[in-house]
């Protein structure tokens, strides 16, 4: 219910009106059915302007940090975050990845939609970063639809650093599913999963218009200093030719 209040009545009206989101690829959206959505990662609004154009409830996967704060903000952010389709994972030891996995399986399973970001974190200057094998290993083994999703300007909405909510226009674009149907029972092999990783990423360099740079995120974030911006390689190797 406080999904459906947040994207109808307290925050979308806000957001339709002030940053005119448009949205292509609806019809790309099975009307039910367990869905992964892959998308680049740009902004902390990302999670915000997809399910506001999506006609169908997203879920995605949080830090449990914001479920478990105790005092009465805890409750307040756990009733937020719940209720604006989030769901909660523990980040914390080496079983981290492995958990978030369980989580999105458990949720596929019931046959919602379930939002993850291949990089694993934002995009520290706009660009697209080398893709996370999760999804890849995710839509293997359940063998359910990826359908990849480009945003386009949240992170001229709001750019790192302190808050700030700008006067940008956003583009959301909902691609095709990709079938990945010729890999079946291949789950496990580190090679098929690079390479069906590198099909989603390929696909949301094609949709979003970035540049690529075929370096985690996450290890460019704590090894390039500031300022810095390291060469882009490649494109990903999946059909890039």
């Amino acid at each position: 219910m406080f999904y459906w209040l947040l994207k109808f009545v307290l925050v979308g009206p806000f957001m339709h009106v002030y940053n005119r989101p448009k949205v292509e690829g609806v019809e790309n959206i099975p009307a039910d059915g367990a869905v992964i959505l892959a998308g680049n990662h740009l902004s902390f609004t990302d999670w915000l302007f997809t399910p506001l154009l999506s006609p169908r409830r997203i879920t995605y996967l949080a830090k449990a940090e914001y479920f478990t704060t105790p005092g009465f903000k805890g409750r307040l952010q756990k009733f937020f975050f719940s209720g604006a389709g989030q769901y909660p994972i523990d980040r914390s030891g080496a079983s981290a990845a492995e958990s978030a996995l369980e989580a999105a399986r458990t949720l596929l399973g019931e046959g919602r939609m379930v939002g993850l970001y291949p990089e694993g974190t934002r995009s520290p200057d706009g660009r697209l970063y080398k893709g996370k094998t999760g999804v890849a290993r995710l839509a293997l083994e359940t063998g359910v639809p990826v359908i990849p999703v480009a945003l386009i300007g949240t992170d001229e909405v709001c750019p790192p650093g302190p808050f700030r909510w700008r006067h940008r226009r956003v583009t959301v674009k909902f691609g095709a599913p990709i079938d990945f149907s010729r890999y079946e029972g291949m789950g496990g092999n580190r090679f098929v999963e690079r390479a069906v990783t590198d099909e989603i990423m390929y696909e949301l360099m094609r949709m979003s218009g970035q540049e690529y740079v075929d370096v985690y995120a996450s290890s460019l974030k704590k090894s390039v200093p500031a300022g810095s911006r390291p060469e882009a390689e490649r494109i990903p190797e999946t059909l890039a030719s």
